[in-house]
């Protein structure tokens, strides 16, 4: 079936509040004609330059989210953020379980279960983020790592609240370094993803639920890795810092895709 495209695009440790709020002036002048009826455009942003952004989307088709959220409401957990906050700021996207969170800072798929569950309870809508290293894609362990971080991250997860996620495969070895999955490559693994989904949650429910490519997606691949039948947008790091380079990859990916 045809899912709408989304592209994401994670700023990671980067832009001040003043320069995501130009960034946004210009991406939202630049993706103005397209129909979001197309396309989610949406970009993720650093903590404290979320209210700049999401000031400057007002009005735009572009949308707004957060790069973690912490899974109590409050209390003495000292550098991190609920979802009430991100709630009330106006968020709508959050990223979880990144793998750089889970590399640098013990990101579990425990945790990240935790985290889906608060985002969920908030009514902001999930991205979570699974993928292997490369000794385990080269050993072939591939679909084990991810069956063992789906099972994990969406343990306790309902149907009908399966319907409100989605995945986002980020094979680790082509996150910043330039490398990327051939398309076919890409679009084995993503097949795999929908069928785990499908044994779990049935095929209507596994169907509906976009499954995004986070390695190394640009404008000169996003066509071709769109194209492919299961993968339906990217989450993009260093090319969506730039409006021009992530305009030029969302158009060229809207090229790709069967919406």
């Amino acid at each position: 079936m045809a899912r709408k495209l989304m592209i994401a695009g994670n700023w990671k440790m980067n832009k001040t509040a003043n320069e995501g709020k130009a960034l946004v002036e210009e991406l939202k002048n630049a993706v103005a004609d397209i129909c979001p009826c197309k396309v989610d455009i949406i970009v993720c942003p650093p903590f404290t330059t979320l209210t700049s952004v999401l000031e400057a989307a007002k009005g735009s088709n572009i949308k707004v989210g957060a790069q973690n959220i912490h899974w109590a409401e409050s209390g003495a957990f000292t550098g991190e953020i609920s979802g009430a906050m991100l709630k009330e700021l106006g968020v709508e996207y959050v990223i979880i379980g990144h793998s750089e969170r889970r590399q640098y800072f013990g990101e579990t798929d425990e945790t990240v279960n935790k985290r889906l569950k608060a985002a969920l309870a908030n009514d902001l809508k999930p991205i979570v983020c699974i993928g292997e290293m490369l000794e385990e894609r080269e050993s072939g362990k591939t679909n084990d790592v991810l069956a063992t971080q789906l099972a994990g991250g969406l343990a306790d997860i309902s149907a009908a609240d399966m319907e409100k996620i989605v995945i986002a495969y980020e094979p680790v070895w082509a996150i910043g370094t330039g490398k990327t999955a051939t398309p076919e490559v890409a679009e084995e693994t993503h097949k795999y993803i929908r069928s785990f989904l499908t044994d779990k949650y049935g095929k209507e429910v596994a169907d509906k639920i976009v499954i995004q490519y986070g390695g190394s997606m640009n404008d000169g691949n996003a066509e071709a890795l769109v194209s492919q039948a299961d993968i339906d947008g990217g989450l993009i790091g260093g090319a969506s810092l730039v409006a021009a380079k992530f305009t030029a990859l969302i158009n060229n990916a809207l090229k790709g895709s069967a919406c």
